[in-house]
């Protein structure tokens, strides 16, 4: 995985460093994309088991100050190893027309699932690219 690539090494102090001025400290985004990811797969799921699911915007910004945020990030990548390989596994599976089953977001309208494994793919590569990025400008 790219992002756990991306993190190798890292000590508490970069860790904790926003990536960022005012922007979410690289031990935020972690989890940040564990939760993001694993709401994803969740609706993802529930547009293969139910007609045009309603699925809900949460306040990331907001999960990001949860006390969980502050664990050691080891516990999301390993979510994000397990959550993937499920996520590549159902995906590997679905029919041409699961592909086009819709849900409903409260806040983005609907979203057909060819859409979203794009927009998480892309949201995986710029969460990368913000911690890479920070560890080229800081010489880490």
């Amino acid at each position: 995985m790219k992002f756990r690539a991306a993190v190798a090494g890292l000590d508490d102090a970069q860790l904790d460093t926003p990536y960022r001025e005012g922007g979410w400290t690289v031990r935020q985004v972690a989890h940040h994309v564990a939760d993001s990811h694993m709401t994803a797969f969740h609706r993802v799921r529930k547009a293969l088991t139910e007609d045009h699911p309603v699925v809900s915007a949460y306040e990331e910004s907001r999960f990001a100050e949860l006390p969980d945020s502050a664990l050691p990030i080891e516990a999301s990548l390993a979510i994000l190893d397990g959550l993937h390989a499920r996520w590549v596994a159902m995906y590997e599976g679905m029919s041409e027309a699961e592909w086009h089953r819709v849900m409903l977001h409260s806040a983005n309208g609907p979203q057909a699932l060819d859409l979203l494994v794009l927009v998480y793919a892309w949201h995986s590569l710029h969460h990368t690219a913000h911690v890479t990025e920070l560890r080229k400008s800081k010489g880490w």
